[in-house]
């Protein structure tokens, strides 16, 4: 059973023993496997497959085109662009069964990951960071740090609404003021 304001477009399935909460919209051509919780006000983009056994937290935004494998937990307010890749192996081959080998992959609250990026399993990736487009990321993330490149490395810091940092490390758009503790970044003052 649906909570009334789910919106499931009718060329989208929800397969039974999957959870979807309230006020989630899951878009055309898009598919919900069994053992998958998403969140409230979540919405699934376009030709979007979840799970099985994988999880969306509330607020998330995952645009066209994306596959979430067993494995993978998006906490909340997470923000996937169109067409990035999670894997669920490291060394894939079609001859191999690897089932048994599934990586968990754990997108922390607030991360962006940017169109075409791919995360390769087994990561973290920290609170509020940004995977720019096009990105692979091969290594842990921390928190609020801008990636980019092939592999992903740390170019700068991002604020908790996103906003690149210069050295001040003070959000422009909030006055936020953060410090780098233990290679992450966190806030000073709210």
């Amino acid at each position: 059973m649906m909570p009334e304001d789910t919106y499931i477009h009718e060329s989208s399935y929800v397969d039974d023993g999957a959870i979807v909460g309230p006020g989630t919209k899951i878009w055309h051509f898009s598919h919900v496997l069994p053992r998958t919780t998403i969140g409230a006000n979540v919405s699934l983009g376009q030709n979007v497959m979840v799970g099985p056994d994988a999880t969306v937290g509330d607020g998330c935004k995952v645009q066209n085109n994306v596959s979430i494998y067993a494995g993978v937990t998006l906490e909340d307010d997470v923000f996937c662009g169109p067409s990035c890749v999670f894997t669920n192996v490291t060394t894939p081959r079609a001859f191999v069964n690897r089932k048994e080998e599934f990586g968990k992959t754990i997108i922390k609250k607030g991360a962006s990951i940017g169109a075409n990026a791919t995360i390769v399993c087994p990561r973290i990736v920290g609170a509020y960071a940004f995977i720019a487009a096009g990105a692979v990321v091969t290594r842990d993330v921390p928190a609020h740090a801008l990636m980019a490149g092939v592999p992903a490395r740390r170019i700068g810091w991002v604020s908790r609404t996103g906003d690149v940092l210069d050295d001040s490390l003070v959000c422009p758009r909030t006055g936020e003021r953060y410090e780098v503790v233990d290679g992450a970044l966190s806030i000073v003052t709210p």
